[in-house]
């Protein structure tokens, strides 16, 4: 089967949404799209997507439908809510890309089949923007094995790595091990190139002279530079984001009984951030907390 003869939907066209999207679109298949804010879809249905009125009008027309959307509420309402989803009666698979808690997704799998015999494969992602645009993405899946199979194809023209992790719910158990990485590791980064910049030390210059050693890694080399100059511009991802998670993450500890050290440092310098009126600006504004 042509790429152009599967019909996808893309719900969330956002900062991650829309050049994920956009890579369905240039692979050739017939992409139909919808985001709450409908100028986000302009880029998009230039590009040849067609704009649907409604999430149900998406999965009443396609065969499989991506979401990626910013949390458990925007998820809940998309699928469940009035010509949401659920009540559509074409597509067979969601792919959800958001990050929600795991428990959270095992439910609304289960309501979602029930409603109208849909599977749901939970696939949250990491790469921030700049993975999405070059579809260099990794993707962390949970669902049946044939399901994840059935789109892979697809997901490829996103992702470099789409790894099946376990049954419904693995996915997002997974990307919040990321986020735990993720967000430590970009407060660490804040806390080191301040250290810098008081030693003296010429900042900027960090990514390069450290590249390749035990200090490097993609967060070190995307984030230190923008905290180095201070360019918080052409965000790579809201500071509000990570916390949203790592509150996720903390919840999903309470109930396990692991332990968050670290994490719970990071939580604490993201919400001092937050607090002074930088939650939804860039993650690297952190650095102005030290």
């Amino acid at each position: 089967m042509s790429n152009a003869s599967l019909k996808v939907g893309y719900l969330g066209t956002g900062l991650m949404g829309e050049p994920m999207a956009m890579r369905l679109i240039k692979a050739g298949y017939d992409v139909q799209v919808w985001n709450r804010s409908r100028d986000k879809m302009d880029a998009l249905v230039a590009a040849g997507a067609h704009a649907a009125a409604t999430p149900k009008g998406i999965a009443d027309t396609c065969d499989v439908v991506f979401m990626c959307l910013t949390d458990t509420r925007a998820v809940e309402a998309v699928v469940f809510g009035q010509g949401g989803i659920s009540s559509g009666n074409q597509a067979n698979v969601l792919v959800d890309f958001s990050t929600i808690p795991p428990d959270t997704t095992k439910d609304f799998a289960a309501q979602l089949k029930a409603a109208n015999n849909m599977d749901w494969i939970d696939a949250p992602v990491s790469g921030g923007v700049p993975g999405a645009e070059q579809g260099t993405l990794a993707i962390m899946a949970g669902g049946s094995i044939t399901t994840i199979e059935e789109v892979r194809p697809m997901v490829n023209h996103m992702s470099d790595r789409f790894t099946r992790m376990g049954e419904t719910g693995a996915g997002q158990a997974t990307k919040l091990c990321n986020q735990i990485i993720s967000g430590c590791t970009i407060t660490v980064v804040a806390e080191a190139v301040n250290f810098a910049q008081k030693s003296g030390v010429d900042a900027s210059a960090l990514t390069e002279a450290l590249k390749g050693g035990f200090a490097d890694s993609i967060p070190f080399q995307l984030f230190a530079p923008r905290m180095a100059a201070r360019d918080f511009e052409n965000p790579m991802g809201a500071t509000n984001t990570m916390i949203k998670d790592l509150k996720t993450v903390a919840e999903v500890a309470d109930k396990s009984g692991a332990r968050l050290v670290m994490t719970e440092q990071a939580l604490g310098i993201m919400d001092d951030a937050a607090a002074h009126g930088d939650g939804d600006a860039d993650i690297s504004t952190i650095i102005r907390r030290f």
